[in-house]
């Protein structure tokens, strides 16, 4: 993870179902270091993986909206150090990552932000 004018970058690696590779895009996320991220920050970046995963399979046109719903995840150790955040919808999957924050952490928040209606501003891919 890198910072790059103020706002951190992190990789996310994509597969989409009917490909043979993946493909590695990087992202801008928030401002805050993730060990002092808010549910709002874990949201922002669950919304990348899924603009990038549906940016990848649908590179001309519109972005579409976005909700947190129907989705597969796990936060698993990085061999490197940090965590990464894996999900899994009819679409592909997608891991992004490494992030240095507690695996329990994360965990709860991710469990929250998903249990949670979205906002009225959200809009759905997924």
């Amino acid at each position: 993870m890198k910072e790059m004018d103020g706002l951190l970058t992190f990789p996310v690696d994509v597969w989409l179902r009917g490909d043979n590779f993946a493909t590695t895009e990087t992202v801008e996320g928030g401002a805050r270091e993730p060990e002092a991220w808010t549910d709002e920050d874990v949201r922002g970046v669950l919304e990348m993986m899924l603009k990038t995963m549906n940016r990848l399979k649908h590179p001309v046109g519109p972005d579409h909206p976005i909700q947190l719903r129907g989705l597969s995840w796990i936060v698993n150790p990085f061999e490197d150090g940090g965590v990464v955040i894996a999900i899994e919808i009819t679409l592909g999957a997608a891991i992004a990552g490494p992030f240095d924050i507690e695996q329990a952490a994360l965990e709860t928040m991710i469990a929250r932000v998903l249990a949670r209606p979205a906002s009225p501003e959200s809009t759905s891919v997924h």
